[in-house]
């Protein structure tokens, strides 16, 4: 199968997944639980998930492994089970993806914060290197680094993936729209900061998920383009922004509208696109068939 990278060279514009959490939580998973314990627990359920993503269309998908570091894994007692959870996780995605289907392993922030010194960059660097490695040993063609919001944790992770696997290394961010009209991390990074410091790092492929709806994420493509004109942009949008309806959040974009929007992401210039939060198979389905229409 060919690198994602050398897939994109075509012009091609590609289809990713959508939301492994909600869905999760749709099947019967309770708040408190541990996500990735499920790939043991409830082999068939997250295995179900993964299929339905590709039987909508998706040319890639991820994997439930966003958690699996182990300082996100000792709030639940599963320090030793790094290695294990995330190899079942990228085994039950290459099963769903078959032989023509890419798998983009899914590795989320750690919670620690270099700044405040609750960690050190060896500890990061370790942590992410056991992760990666057991998802790379299950199957995973591509690391996607996601929802990060410091470069420094998130070249720790770069770092790790280049120097121990052969993996393909996406980096996205998730940036919010302050008063000033700026798309800035909690931390303060901007498009353009994390685009040329991820380059700098080794990342493959750049680009942002969650924290905004599609239509958003046009301008943050945008941006990213003022850094890089050739870089591959993912782009992984919630289902619009969340609404609380009778206390619970319900994302309100359907999926016509939010193939709608993703037209707008594609001529800002981003090649993947997929979902977050509260996205659906329909969704994905709605936005291959856009793609396909754009092609």
């Amino acid at each position: 199968m060919q690198r994602i990278k050398d897939e994109l060279k075509s012009g091609r514009v590609l289809v990713s997944d959508g939301a492994w959490g909600t869905f999760l939580q749709k099947s019967g998973m309770q708040p408190g639980e541990c996500p990735e314990l499920w790939c043991i627990d409830h082999r068939d359920i997250v295995l179900a998930i993964a299929k339905s993503y590709v039987a909508a269309g998706a040319d890639m998908i991820e994997s439930n492994s966003f958690g699996g570091t182990r300082f996100k894994l000792e709030h639940f007692g599963f320090t030793e089970r790094v290695s294990e959870f995330n190899l079942a996780a990228a085994q039950i995605s290459r099963e769903a993806a078959g032989k023509d289907k890419h798998v983009i392993a899914s590795v989320g922030p750690t919670g620690k914060m270099l700044l405040m010194g609750d960690v050190t960059e060896e500890e990061l660097y370790s942590a992410f290197r056991d992760q990666i490695m057991a998802l790379e040993k299950g199957g995973a063609d591509a690391v996607c680094i996601e929802t990060f919001s410091d470069i420094d944790e998130a070249r720790c992770a770069v770092k790790a993936a280049k120097e121990n696997t052969k993996l393909e290394i996406i980096v996205t961010f998730t940036f919010e729209k302050t008063m000033q009209g700026e798309y800035r991390t909690m931390m303060g990074v901007s498009p353009t900061d994390m685009t040329s410091a991820m380059k700098l790092a080794g990342a493959d492929i750049v680009g942002t998920n969650c924290g905004n709806g599609m239509k958003n994420m046009a301008d943050i493509v945008r941006e990213i383009r003022t850094a890089d004109t050739n870089i591959p942009i993912l782009v992984h949008a919630n289902a619009g922004m969340p609404v609380n309806v009778n206390g619970k959040d319900v994302f309100p974009e359907q999926p016509v509208e939010m193939a709608e929007n993703a037209k707008l992401v594609i001529q800002a210039g981003a090649n993947i696109i997929g979902g977050c939060c509260g996205t659906t198979p329909e969704h994905i389905t709605a936005i291959k068939k856009l793609i396909n229409g754009v092609r």
